[in-house]
């Protein structure tokens, strides 16, 4: 499965999933950009992707939560200037600080976790669009987490962000579907050993938990052509099967 010339922007690039898909993306020929605020993550995600012989990718360091509209149009200018289009986007970028009751849910920590969850999806998605639209055939994949997809006690500002985001992901699939030229589509990736798992589940034995490169077939298969024309799904990954 070929992704040369597939130019391929990546949010959270630094984090474990981001990382992980922007390599396996790479290792297909995608032109991988790789958006994230802390540096030296990116950086050693570009050391990996350089070390498997793969497209060298381009760096962005951008902060989701601290960005305005111009930072967000800038982007998608720089995008459109150099690549001309773009042929997919991967929202892995998350805010996680943890399960809490919503009685004691700080001010300050949920509208942080919306921003980066759920309002910088939404910007980054519709400055993009046009780029988008460029390619014959473009994608767009939204990052769900199946611990909160059913509202369950605790799930506090993450929890809300990510069904909203499920929400958002369905809509603009249902306004784009006629066009035919973007599809969108959720991702489930399940448990799997990564640093946010670790987190959020300290004392889970990480041995029994799908290594993180498991999700590298269900990247493949968003982004690549095997997917053309399958929108407003929401692809679990525990269930994957091609």
């Amino acid at each position: 499965m070929s992704l040369i010339d597939h130019a391929i922007l990546i949010t959270g690039a630094g984090g474990g999933l981001g990382g992980s898909a922007a390599l396996a993306l790479a290792k297909q020929g995608a032109q991988t950009i790789l958006l994230d605020k802390n540096i030296p993550k990116l950086e050693a995600v570009y050391d990996r992707i350089k070390a498997a012989n793969a497209p060298e990718p381009v760096l962005y360091p951008f902060d989701l939560a601290g960005a305005n509209e111009i930072d967000y149009q800038e982007l998608a200018d720089r995008i459109a200037e150099k690549y001309g289009s773009l042929h997919g986007l991967l929202h892995s970028a998350v805010e996680f600080s943890g399960f809490t009751p919503l009685a004691i849910q700080g001010t300050k920590n949920w509208g942080h976790t919306l921003n980066v969850n759920l309002n910088a999806p939404f910007l980054l998605s519709r400055v993009l669009l046009p780029v988008l639209q460029k390619s014959e055939h473009a994608t767009i994949v939204f990052t769900s987490d199946s611990a909160v997809r059913t509202a369950g006690a605790y799930a506090g500002a993450y929890g809300v962000s990510k069904i909203a985001m499920e929400a958002l992901a369905q809509i603009l699939a249902a306004e784009l579907e006629s066009f035919n030229k973007i599809r969108v589509n959720i991702l489930v990736p399940g448990p799997v050993d990564s640093p946010l798992r670790r987190s959020a589940y300290p004392a889970e034995d990480k041995k029994k938990l799908p290594d993180i490169a498991s999700l590298d077939a269900v990247y493949l298969y968003l982004f690549g052509p095997q997917s053309v024309g399958v929108t407003g799904q929401t692809v679990d990954a525990r269930t994957f099967n091609l």
